[in-house]
């Protein structure tokens, strides 16, 4: 009885073992895997970071102008051929749009 116990014992001591064994490999094996996201992350956010401020450096106002001079050959409207419309009754989305819409033919008429 003495022996089959033992036996028993020493099973259960070998199982555990390799349980334990299996169990420390994986928390190993996690824990690297946490380790590399974690980097994939922070190397993620600096790209982020350098992504956000390039677009907000292509969205100033200088490199608005730029490119709508060179690609798009807008040029500024002389004085002359400005024409200022008030509207009392209008709101001031509406004004804004009066305003360009007398601009429009003027832009023509001026080329």
């Amino acid at each position: 009885m003495k022996a089959r116990l033992l036996v028993v014992l020493v099973l259960a001591l070998m199982g555990s073992s390799l349980l334990l064994v299996r169990t420390s490999y994986e928390s190993r094996r996690l824990f690297a895997e946490l380790d590399r996201a974690r980097a994939e992350q922070r190397r993620l956010e600096a790209e982020f970071k350098r992504l956000d401020a390039e677009a907000q450096a292509q969205a100033t106002h200088l490199r608005v102008e730029k490119v709508a001079r060179e690609k798009l050959r807008m040029r500024t409207p002389l004085p002359g051929v400005i024409e200022r419309v008030e509207d009392s009754t209008a709101v001031a989305g509406a004004g804004s749009a009066k305003v360009a819409s007398t601009v429009a033919p003027q832009m023509k008429e001026a080329r």
